[in-house]
């Protein structure tokens, strides 16, 4: 099967005062149509920097380079603005995670919703319309051909989630990115967003990349899933794989931090990955989760780690096996 989007060794710098910020380094993983794969870490680990390298919207100075970046066969590192311009909202879609400042607040949700089946398949205004309301109700807002007349600040933080994934599916894409699409909502409408999500993606055969430090979500929803920190991915694998037995130490760090119903008593601490994050900004040596790790070697400050194959999809990015990674983890855990 040929992916929907294949991306190999993609890499984002940003020059600031300070020197060079390496905020993407070395991510490599592709998605599949009709697949849901999750980029899951902490908050500033290039989750989003990825995403919108993909899709070409990062700062003015970011730069942007790979070995590989290839979207339905098309190679996006050739492609100049004017051409990611019609990819963007036709082909490839993304939902933002805040949608109250995604929406434009001086339009109404009918003439945005138009607005980029009108610019890129060029049909009537009574056609994108019917489209619009089509796909409000699909996203299950009721009365959708007066939602058209309102304003973002008229609907629930719920309601503009819905509007704004039915304006991703607006020119019916081969490929969403959601970036946290459910952050701002509460537990309820959350459930409801990322079923509604996973049943229009298999009804409608897109690929789906879902942006997310909730490991609840990622366990519901995703397929597959590649773990980032400090810019690199630290292990891949499909969801049942990495949640059954998670490799590499910051895998289990974040998996240690989530109650297991059934297992953990009421009371119990919580796990925690003590340390801080180091800065991605200058030359970068050695593995960055070193200084937080309970297993480090005196070789982990000065060889690049790189990630090892364990099975077909399957890699960790680490010195130690993954025989001695458990072990130094039960070590740390259990004295």
């Amino acid at each position: 099967m040929n992916p929907v989007l294949e991306v190999k060794g993609l890499y984002v710098d940003l020059p600031l005062p300070a020197g060079m910020l390496h905020a993407v380094r070395n991510v490599s993983f592709q998605v599949n149509r009709g697949e849901t794969v999750s980029l899951v870490g902490e908050s500033g680990c290039g989750k989003s920097m990825t995403a919108l390298a993909v899709m070409n919207l990062l700062p003015r100075k970011g730069v942007r380079t790979a070995e590989v970046l290839s979207f339905e066969g098309r190679d996006l590192l050739k492609i100049d603005d004017s051409g990611m311009a019609d990819i963007r909202g036709n082909k490839m879609s993304m939902i933002f995670q805040e949608p109250m400042t995604s929406l434009d607040p001086c339009y109404t949700i009918g003439n945005q919703l138009e607005e980029a089946m009108r610019q890129h398949r060029k049909v009537p205004k009574a056609k994108a319309r019917d489209r619009a309301v089509f796909l409000l109700e699909k996203v299950g807002i009721t009365a959708a051909q007066s939602r058209l007349k309102q304003y973002p600040h008229q609907l629930s933080g719920g309601l503009r989630q819905r509007v704004m994934i039915a304006m991703g599916l607006m020119c019916g894409p081969s490929l969403i990115i959601a970036d946290e699409p459910t952050t701002a909502l509460d537990v309820t409408i959350q459930t409801q967003i990322l079923g509604l999500l996973a049943s229009l993606q298999q009804e409608f055969e897109m690929g789906l990349i879902l942006i997310t430090h909730d490991l609840g979500v990622v366990s519901r929803t995703a397929d597959r899933l590649a773990v980032m920190y400090c810019g690199e991915v630290v292990e891949t694998g499909t969801t049942q794989e990495v949640f059954d037995n998670p490799v590499h130490p910051y895998t289990r760090g974040l998996m240690a931090c989530i109650p297991v119903p059934g297992k953990t008593q009421p009371g119990e601490k919580l796990g925690s990955i003590p340390g801080m994050v180091p800065t991605p900004i200058g030359a970068l040596t050695g593995c960055s989760f070193r200084n937080r790790c309970p297993g480090a070697l005196a070789d982990c400050a000065m060889t690049e780690t790189r990630l090892i194959e364990i099975s077909p999809g399957r890699a960790y990015r680490c010195l130690l096996s993954p025989e001695a990674c458990a072990a130094e983890w039960s070590r740390s855990r259990h004295g």
